[in-house]
């Protein structure tokens, strides 16, 4: 093959890869605007139910707006459509989630709780990023970017240089450019500030990097997943014992974290994430960055992603763990509930099924019919007797007794009143004509028979309205009678009896008090 060939066989599938069919469909503004919006920078997981709730709206806004927006087998037709019978229909959010999944921008996996629940793949983590780094405005080539390149190179061929005398003389320069420098600060010369533009500059430098982080540990996380799912197919076929399959796991955990690119940053970000003072000074010196007036330029979610560098990295190390746990926790509970001789079994008789299905497809016609019933007949199995005979379950009931129709005694309507509700009426002539300057003296000067504890009802409802009641600025003791004569006293709030304030309910004068 000619270098051309193999450099049109390279190309060929990087754009096979899913970032570049993500971003080269027709339709990848709208999908790469609904995942933007429905993961936010802060969330990476979002339950099924409101998946679909948010693409459909999403969609449903830009598809009106006027932009094209993928379309998917099982579509809603909106109401307009319905009434003027157009075809055009807006999309169904679960089938174009379900089509997502399946050109691997879109992860379905449960939560903790068992729910369901989406997060992106590295690759649409990946192109989402790109889109972020092609709409920043900032120069190709700057100094930032060049001192960035440069202080990598000098830091890395520090470490590869393999004569102790030339790291001796490295480290002697790099000691009197400090102590030269620490020297001028102290004789008091003034700090050298960075101006904003430069400052702006470095920031963007490092916001390009901190973008990448999500997707790295997405990759990672990925790889176990694979793995994983490798495994448990392993497991289910038998082709390997367990032993040389647990082997093989624990190898190829190995590899995934020393061969791969993704692997060693992981077990870079997780040896930093071991080391307290150097997250403190890198939470410092985000701070200190921040700090600078450049930093009022910034938005709201600019500031709160790059003051959130330390969170992603402790976010992408726990996904990651996360899946390694999963895998482990597979791993136990089937070595702990594996049965050899059930699972073999099992694919004896689907070895069986699967000969008679071929038999039957080699002798019949496609018009065969066959009676196959969905559940098995009924199996007879005798049953032994639960109980022994009870003759009393034999015998006749009792007969039922007549009721006493003497039992109740006569009842009048004065007794019926002993036990009925407050008497209103009472109540209204003892507060308005009684010589009383409360409203519990008034009571107090009822006879027994009018002071049973059923009329401290009436006389609230009396006295509602009145301010001093209702606050309850004086409580007193209402002593009551009840129908059998028997005393009992209870504490309510009273209230003052005069001509200019009287309670609410009870008429001025004899006229109102008859006509009542």
């Amino acid at each position: 093959m000619t270098d051309v060939d193999l450099e049109f066989a390279r190309v060929r599938a990087v754009l096979d890869r899913p970032t570049l069919r993500l971003m080269s469909r027709p339709t990848s503004a709208t999908v790469l605007a609904v995942f933007r919006t429905v993961f936010d920078r802060d969330v990476q997981y979002v339950p099924a139910d409101r998946m679909h709730l948010q693409v459909e709206e999403h969609v449903a806004r830009l598809q009106a707006a006027g932009a094209r927006v993928p379309a998917s087998d099982q579509a809603v037709p909106t109401a307009n459509e319905q009434a003027d019978g157009e075809q055009e229909a807006r999309p169904n959010g679960r089938a174009l989630c379900r089509e997502w999944v399946g050109a691997q921008w879109l992860v379905r996996s449960n939560s903790p709780d068992g729910d369901e629940q989406y997060s992106l793949t590295s690759h649409a983590l990946e192109a989402l990023s790109l889109v972020d780094a092609l709409s920043a405005d900032r120069a190709l080539i700057s100094e930032s970017r060049l001192a960035m390149i440069v202080d990598a190179v000098h830091r890395w061929a520090a470490r590869a240089e393999p004569d102790p005398d030339v790291q001796i003389r490295r480290i002697d320069a790099q000691i009197a450019e400090l102590q030269a420098e620490r020297d001028r600060l102290e004789h008091g010369d003034d700090v050298v500030a960075v101006d904003d533009d430069r400052m702006r500059d470095g920031y963007t430098n490092i916001s390009d990097l901190i973008r990448q982080l999500p997707s790295d540990f997405k990759r990672v996380e990925e790889a176990v997943a694979t793995m994983h799912r490798s495994i448990v197919e392993d497991f289910r076929q038998e082709v390997r014992p367990i032993g040389e399959i647990l082997d093989d796991y624990l190898t190829r955990t190995d590899n995934l974290m020393e061969a791969t690119p993704e692997g060693r940053a992981f077990e870079g970000a997780f040896e930093l994430l071991r080391d307290d003072a150097l997250l403190l000074r890198l939470r410092d010196d985000i701070a200190t960055i921040l700090a600078h007036p450049f930093a009022q330029g910034l938005g709201a979610g600019e500031r709160r992603a790059f003051r959130n560098t330390v969170t992603i990295l402790r976010q992408g190390i726990e996904d990651v763990l996360a899946q390694r746990r999963q895998l482990t926790a597979t791993l136990r509970d089937q070595i702990v509930a594996h049965d050899v001789v059930r699972d073999r079994e099992l694919d004896a008789v689907l070895r069986s099924i699967n000969r008679g299905l071929a038999t039957l497809m080699d002798q019949g016609s496609a018009r065969d019919r066959i009676p196959l019933p969905l559940l098995p007949a009924a199996a007879e199995v005798g049953t032994l007797r639960e109980r022994f005979y009870d003759p009393d379950a034999e015998s006749v009931p009792p007969p039922i007794e007549e009721p006493d129709d003497d039992v109740f005694e006569d009842l009048d309507v004065e007794m019926l009143r002993k036990h009925g509700g407050p008497l209103l009426t009472e109540l209204r002539a003892a507060l308005r004509f009684a010589e009383a300057d409360s409203s519990v003296d008034a009571f107090h000067g009822l006879p027994p028979e009018q002071r049973r504890p059923v009329e401290l009802f009436g006389l609230a409802h009396l006295l509602t309205g009145r301010e001093d009641f209702e606050s309850a600025a004086q409580v007193a003791e209402h002593r009551t009678v009840r129908p059998d004569g028997t005393p009992i006293t209870f504490h309510m709030p009273t209230a003052a009896l005069d001509d200019e304030r009287r309670p609410v309910g009870v008429p001025h004068d004899e006229n109102a008090q008859e006509a009542r």
